[in-house]
């Protein structure tokens, strides 16, 4: 009696693209029965084993394992998926790559490169902006210093003459000496010497 074997399901374990003069992605699949590999491109069917043009798939079998891989020598279109798909009767796995051309990178980088000299030119521009609004904003400034300053010695000057008239006020007059007054006082005094005469 020959032993059963257990049904494992397609599952894929390892996958990896590499580019040096031609792409090459592969694919490692699991399973009992041995998955069937199947790759496509553009949602279209790859040959197995075969050359197609720009691509070329090689796979092997070995126990429960699938391995697969396919070879572009041509660019592929912007935006292009390639799938790589494992399969046996308990399951499908698959696995999505999207492909990006050479020629993208080479337009992404000219973005990246126009929006980082963007950023530079905004930057001097606010620079010198800042640099001739500097003047203005440096005068306004001083005026609210000059302004607060001001009316700290009106506040405080007007608080030192009114001590002083009142010091002035509270001092006993002494015969023979001359009395100092400060110009309210003495232009009551006029006032009041001219009501006497």
């Amino acid at each position: 009696m020959l032993p059963l074997l257990q049904l494992v399901p397609a599952k894929l374990l390892n996958s990896s693209c590499s580019l040096k003069k031609t792409l090459q992605c592969s694919c490692s699949f699991h399973g009992i029965p041995t998955p069937s590999v199947q790759w496509w491109m553009g949602g279209v069917p790859v040959g197995v084993d075969g050359m197609d043009g720009s691509l070329q798939v090689t796979s092997t079998v070995l126990g429960p394992w699938a391995n697969s891989t396919i070879s572009l020598t041509e660019e592929p279109e912007m935006g292009m998926r390639l799938l790589c798909e494992g399969k046996n009767q308990n399951r499908t796995h698959a696995l999505s790559i999207l492909l990006m051309s050479r020629k993208s990178s080479l337009a992404s980088q000219a973005f990246v490169k126009g929006l980082i000299q963007g950023a530079i030119y905004a930057g001097v521009v606010i620079a010198l902006l800042f640099l001739c609004l500097l003047p203005l904003i440096v005068k306004h400034i001083r005026k609210k210093q000059a302004k607060k300053a001001a009316a700290i010695r009106a506040k405080n000057s007007s608080k030192v003459r009114a001590s002083q008239e009142l010091a002035m006020s509270l001092k006993p007059e002494e015969p023979g000496k001359p009395i100092v007054t400060t110009f309210s006082e003495s232009h009551i005094l006029e006032k009041q010497d001219k009501r006497a005469s």
